[in-house]
C-alpha cells in the first residue's frame, strides 16, 4: 500500500471511530441524565493545545439541553475579590447534568504561579484546597474527568504564529503566551508538580497528546466513555462513593461534652447592658468602615437551638453598619434546585468578596445536625462532613477571611418558655411552627450531635464559640464582644504585613 494510499486509509478509520464513539457517548449521557450523574470535565493544558476545538467536537455528541460549557479566562474584578475557588465551586453541575470548564482551578497552580500571581509561599494551601474541593465533588456521587492537553513547544509556536497572522484570532495571543513558549521547560516542570501533587485514583489525570487534533479528539471521547461506563455500572451495583472510613465515636461518647459545662445563669443588667451596647456598635460601625478599607471578608456563622436568640443577636450585630456592605443569609431547608447539587453548594453562592460581610442565619452545619437527627442523609455523608467543612472553611481563611463561629445555647425550660411567649404574642407568631414543638422532642439527640459538631469542628482558625444565652441581654453582649476582639486583631494583623 502506497504511502498516500495509507493515509488516506488511516483518515478513514479513525473517522469511523469518532462515528462509533459519539453513538456510544450519546447513549452514555442519556443514561446517565437517567439516573441523576452529576458529571464535571476539566480541560487544561498548555496555551494553543485547542481546548476550545475539542470541546466543541466533545459536546457533538451530547444533547444540548443536558450540558453548560464554562469558559474561565483571567480572573474579573468580582472573582479576584473571592477564595480562588468560588467561581468554580458556584458553577458545578447538577444531578444528571453536565459541566464542561474550558481551565479549571489549575489555573491557580499553573499559569498564575508562571505569571507570578500565585506566590511560591501559597502553594502548599492552594493545593490542599483544590484537592480537597475535588474529594468533596467525587464523594457527593459526582464523575471528575480532568483532561490535560499536551502539545510540543515546536507545535505550539507554529499555532501561535499562525493565530497571529489573521485579524480575527491575533488576540487569542499575548505576551504572556510567547514567554511560556519561550521558557516551556519551565513550564512543563510547573505542570509535571501540577499533575504529581494532584493525582487522584478516583479522578486521574488523562494526558491528552493534542498536537494531532482529530486523533486527540478520539482519544477524549474514549477516556470520557469509559469513565461515565465505569460510573453507570456502579450506579446500577448500587455501589455508592464516599463512604466514610475515618475513625468512631464509642457509644455515649458526646453524651456529656461541651453543652453540660455551660453555666446559664449568666447575666446582665439591663443599664449596663445598654451601656455596652452603645459602646461596642459604635465600634463595630468603624471597624466595618476599617475592613471595607483593608479589603478583609468576614463570614459570622450562628447556630443555636430554636428560640435561642439568634435574630436579636444578629439584629444588635447589624445595627451600626452599612447595609451595602452586609449581607445575612437565612439558611431554611434547601429547594429543589439546591438538593440537586453538592450541599456545600448554596453557601459558595453567597460566600462574601473582600471587605464585605456575610452572616448566616444556620448554616452547613445542618448537614452534622438537622440532616443527620431527620435521616436527611446518610451516616457515611454526616460522618463525612466533619472535614469538608473544616475544609471549606479552610479555604476561607486561606484566602484571608474572618470566620467566627457561635452557637447559642438556652436550656430546655428557658426554650419552652419562649415558646409559649410566641403562641400568645400577635407578634410573634409566625416564629413558632409544629416543626419546633416535635425538635424538642429530640433534645438529646440533638444535644449530643452539637457536642460532636464542636468537638470535631472547632479550629484553631475557626474555633466555635458557645454563648450562655438564657440571659438575651447577655447573649447579645458575648457575641459583639467576639466580633470586635477578632476584627481588631485581624486589622491589626493585615496592617503588620502591609508594613
Amino acid at each position: 500500500m502506497s504511502e498516500g494510499k495509507k493515509k488516506e486509509f488511516d483518515k478513514k478509520e479513525l473517522k469511523a471511530k469518532i462515528e462509533k464513539a459519539t453513538e456510544r457517548l450519546s447513549l452514555l449521557e442519556r443514561q446517565a441524565r437517567e439516573a441523576k450523574i452529576p458529571i464535571l470535565i476539566t480541560f487544561d493544558g498548555f496555551s494553543a493545545a485547542g481546548k476550545g476545538l475539542q470541546i466543541n467536537r466533545l459536546i457533538q455528541a451530547m444533547d444540548p439541553r443536558g450540558f453548560d460549557v464554562f469558559a474561565f479566562g483571567k480572573e474579573g474584578e468580582e472573582s479576584k475579590m473571592h477564595p480562588f475557588l468560588w467561581r468554580y465551586a458556584i458553577q458545578t453541575p447538577a444531578d444528571g447534568r453536565i459541566a464542561i470548564f474550558d481551565t479549571s482551578w489549575y489555573r491557580h497552580v499553573q499559569k498564575d504561579l508562571f505569571d507570578g500571581k500565585t506566590k511560591e509561599s501559597e502553594l502548599d494551601d492552594a493545593f490542599y484546597d483544590i484537592c480537597a474541593f475535588e474529594q468533596q465533588l467525587i464523594d457527593s456521587g459526582m464523575v471528575l474527568i480532568k483532561l490535560f492537553l499536551s502539545i510540543s513547544q515546536k507545535e505550539q509556536k507554529r499555532r501561535f504564529e499562525k493565530l497571529e497572522d489573521s485579524k480575527e484570532t491575533s488576540w487569542r495571543v499575548n505576551s504572556n503566551d510567547w514567554k511560556r513558549n519561550a521558557q516551556y521547560e519551565k513550564f512543563e516542570k510547573i505542570n509535571e508538580n501540577m499533575i504529581a501533587r494532584s493525582e487522584n485514583k478516583q479522578a486521574p489525570w488523562i494526558i491528552i497528546d493534542a498536537n494531532e487534533g482529530e486523533t486527540a479528539s478520539l482519544a477524549i471521547m474514549l477516556a470520557v466513555i469509559e469513565r461515565l461506563e465505569k460510573a453507570l455500572a456502579d450506579h446500577a451495583k448500587g455501589n455508592r462513593s464516599g463512604k466514610y472510613t475515618g475513625p468512631i465515636p464509642e457509644k455515649d461518647q458526646y453524651k456529656k461534652g461541651i453543652l453540660s459545662k455551660v453555666d446559664l445563669t449568666k447575666s446582665l443588667e439591663k443599664k449596663e447592658y445598654k451601656e455596652k451596647l452603645d459602646k461596642l456598635q459604635k465600634k463595630i460601625e468603624k471597624l466595618h468602615s476599617e475592613l471595607y478599607r483593608q479589603r478583609i471578608p468576614v463570614v459570622l456563622c450562628f447556630e443555636g437551638w430554636d428560640a435561642a436568640g439568634k435574630g436579636g443577636a444578629i439584629k444588635r450585630l447589624t445595627s451600626h453598619m452599612d447595609p451595602r456592605g452586609y449581607k445575612v443569609c437565612p439558611t431554611p431547608a434547601p429547594n429543589s434546585v439546591e438538593k440537586a447539587h453538592h450541599y456545600l453548594w448554596r453557601f459558595w453562592n453567597n460566600v462574601p468578596k473582600d471587605g464585605h460581610i456575610a452572616i448566616y442565619d444556620r448554616t452547613w452545619y445542618g448537614r452534622v445536625m438537622v440532616e443527620r437527627i431527620e435521616g436527611f442523609c446518610t451516616e457515611d455523608d454526616w460522618r463525612r462532613a466533619y472535614k469538608e467543612i473544616n475544609d471549606f472553611e479552610a479555604h476561607l481563611i486561606h484566602s484571608g477571611a474572618v470566620v467566627l463561629k457561635f452557637w447559642i445555647d438556652i436550656d430546655k425550660d428557658e426554650q419552652e418558655r419562649r415558646f409559649n411567649e410566641r403562641v400568645i404574642n400577635p407578634a410573634k407568631q409566625w416564629k413558632i411552627t409544629d416543626e419546633d414543638w416535635r425538635n424538642r422532642e429530640k433534645w438529646d439527640r440533638y444535644e449530643e450531635a452539637v457536642n460532636e459538631m464542636i468537638a470535631n469542628t472547632s479550629t484553631e482558625a475557626a474555633p466555635w464559640i458557645v454563648v450562655e444565652g438564657n440571659s438575651k441581654l447577655y447573649a447579645r453582649i458575648k457575641v459583639l464582644k467576639a466580633v470586635v476582639k477578632t476584627l481588631e486583631e485581624k486589622i491589626e494583623e493585615v496592617e503588620k504585613v502591609k508594613g
